[in-house]
């Protein structure tokens, strides 16, 4: 049984500013109580520009912390007192750069403070703003207030967002419908969020359709998300509108949707696109992809690995363990054992099987254990079936048994195999038949087959067949030998030759001999009767080396004859032992032949015993001769015993005469 062997940031629902003001704060929405609605996946928008007066990014220093930098601000170009002016030549760039853009900062909030407090509301919208962004929501209420109740879309926008941040969900719902109504894009995005989270489902899609269909990228890739949650196929339509505008969650969403439908040349063309943005989870899934395509073109086994360590970069631990594979398939296991190592300490029970598989090849069986019990704390039950298998390997079958089990009742199906293979070598078939059966029918290929050989140890045939046929449907190369015996032994060559091609095809190496001894007999395949023996032979079958080295000393190559006879022979083939003593025999060896018929004859070969008496009348040792022949007659064959009697006949005339 083989070894089973941080994604991109979340966007939530941050409202963006109306066209003439941006009140997004500084800190992520998500990470503070009374965040706006999040949206049910995460993703990342990039903002717009922000039209405005003003410079087009905001350094957040309080006016406070400028004074005591750099001094008050004097209106009317009145200098500052002596010590207090800025030398740029005293400070690194930098600094000055921030300190310049604190000052404008304070100074610009000075003016709409003016302007806002002598009535005008267009100022008080833009230092409500200007506050709102900074984080001071008390001072930037009452501005944003006045500048709403004077019929400001962005004000009443931005108002619904510090209420929102406060935890007043209802107020805030208030004033986005109120700006979504006069046109506000971002505000009917952030009610149709709302509207969503209160279940309102129909209310939501109309706001969220209002600001999609104005321009608005969150709006269109919400839309798309609550159609695609009710298998609306509308959804891939606005995933694309929000991709096309920049949005990487709806880019990956729309490669994943493309991906489902089978289009991959479009699904990785997305993946790109979402990858390009940082996207972690794209970037994983564009280097499977590209895994998968260098079957044909090896070329891109490196361009995969570039997104994979991307990805993991970006704090995405299945990249990590791919790309841990994918160094270790190319020779680099050092390499390999790092990233699984980082993967498996950020949770990825993967990995951690895999360095524990490792580590159990190398014979480390304590550091093997300790990564298998750190995939099983993952939730990893590959972690339990492992730990079987290393307690089986080094003789502890009890404990073995324990973590089958264990993997068997969380449904790991080989492991349901495992242990149904445990219980009938202790002799326990009625509980190990359950197992089988779960493992069946969890698709387990192995299962399917012990499955058939349980019936067909009772004498059950057909139940037999029918999981032998549903094992060799997966592949399994044993199941379908088992299946062509039965046509075989039916008289239906046909469907024999069928299934022993099947079998060869999954890997048996008996059905790779059959078929070739199939074609053999029929004579008309001598060239595809040749490839199977050999690829039987190459995978240790011994009938098939000693096949091959017939047919090679017929042709005359005795080299290559004797090659496949000694490999046969070595393994312990008494029919090669006995054509190796021919060939050497021939070839003037006769005692190397002799210890190679003494081998063959040792393991109960007739002809070799029969040989071997001949041998010793000819060296003139009849009491050895006599013993050889006896052997013989034991041995057979018929003809063999029958030759080998009226030697000996012979022999005990002679030594009465």
């Amino acid at each position: 049984m083989r070894l089973i062997g941080k994604s991109g940031a979340k966007s939530g629902g941050a409202v963006e500013a109306d066209t003439d003001a941006w009140a997004e704060s500084a800190e992520s929405p998500e990470s503070r109580p009374g965040a706006l609605p999040a949206q049910r996946t995460s993703g990342l928008s990039e903002r717009p520009a922000v039209g405005g007066s003003g410079p087009d990014s905001l350094v957040h220093v309080s006016a406070r912390q400028f004074s005591a930098a750099v001094g008050p601000y004097r209106a009317g170009g009145e200098e500052s007192p002596a010590g207090a002016a800025l030398d740029p030549a005293g400070l690194d760039p930098t600094s000055f750069e921030t300190a310049l853009a604190a000052r404008e900062s304070a100074a610009l909030e000075a003016r709409h403070r003016q302007a806002a407090d002598g009535g005008d509301p267009e100022a008080a919208g833009r230092l409500g703003t200007l506050l709102l962004r900074r984080g001071d929501l008390e001072d930037a209420e009452p501005y944003l207030r006045a500048a709403a109740a004077a019929g400001l879309r962005a004000a009443a926008n931005n108002l619904g967002v510090l209420l929102h941040q406060q935890g007043h969900r209802a107020e805030a719902g208030q004033w986005w419908r109120q700006a979504a109504v006069a046109g506000s894009a971002p505000a009917a995005h952030a009610l149709g969020l709302q509207l969503r989270d209160q279940g309102e489902e129909e209310a939501a899609e109309y706001w969220l359709h209002f600001a999609a269909d104005h321009g608005h990228p969150l709006g269109a890739y919400a839309l798309g998300d609550l159609m695609e949650h009710r298998r609306d196929v509308r959804a891939e339509r606005w995933f694309k509108v929000s991709a096309d505008a920049g949005h990487r969650e709806a880019a990956y969403r729309l490669a994943r949707m493309r991906e489902a439908a089978g289009d991959k040349e479009t699904a990785e063309a997305w993946y790109r696109t979402a990858a390009a943005r940082s996207h972690a989870r794209a970037a994983l899934r564009l280097g499977v992809l590209l895994e998968e395509r260098a079957r044909t073109d090896q070329s891109l086994l490196e361009e995969a690995a570039r997104w994979y360590r991307q990805s993991a970069q970006n704090g995405e631990p299945r990249a990590a363990c791919a790309l841990g594979f994918l160094l270790r398939d190319s020779g680099d296991v050092g390499a390999a054992a790092e990233w699984w190592q980082e993967a498996a300490e950020a949770g990825d029970g993967n990995a951690a099987n895999a360095l524990g598989a490792l580590h159990a090849s190398r014979g480390e069986a304590k550091a093997a254990e300790h990564w298998y019990r750190t995939a099983l704390d993952a939730g990893d039950q590959n972690g339990a079936f492992n730990l079987g298998l290393l307690c089986a390997g080094t003789g502890r079958d009890q404990q073995a048994e324990q973590w089958y089990r264990r993997a068997a009742y969380a449904g790991h199906r080989e492991a349901c195999n495992a242990l149904a293979v445990v219980l009938l070598q202790r002799g326990d078939e009625s509980g190990a038949e359950p197992w089988f059966s779960k493992a069946a029918e969890a698709g387990s290929v192995d299962g399917a087959f012990n499955l058939g050989v349980l019936h067909a140890g009772r004498g059950e045939a057909r139940q037999a067949q029918e999981w032998y046929a549903r094992a060799a449907a997966e592949g399994h190369g044993e199941a379908a030998l088992q299946l062509a015996v039965a046509q075989e032994q039916r008289g239906n060559l046909s469907g024999a030759l069928e299934r022993y091609r099947q079998a060869a095809a999954g890997g048996s190496a008996e059905g790779a001999f059959r078929l070739a001894s199939v074609l053999d007999r029929r004579g008309d395949a001598d060239a595809e009767a040749e490839h199977w023996y050999a690829l039987a032979a190459d995978a240790g079958h011994r009938r098939a080396q000693v096949r091959m080295g017939v047919r090679a000393a017929e042709r005359g190559a005795l080299e290559i004859a004797e090659s496949w006879y000694r490999r046969a022979a070595e393994a312990g083939s008494r029919s090669a032992a006995f054509n190796l003593g021919l060939l050497l025999a021939r070839q003037d060896s006769e005692a190397e032949a002799m210890l190679w018929y003494t081998r063959a004859a040792d393991a109960g070969h007739g002809r070799a015993a029969l040989r071997l008496a001949l041998l010793a009348l000819r060296r003139g040792e009849p009491v050895q001769a006599e013993n050889w022949c006896r052997r013989a007659i034991d041995y057979g064959p018929a003809e063999v015993a029958e030759r080998a009697g009226r030697l000996l006949g012979a022999l005990h005339a002679e030594l009465s005469a």
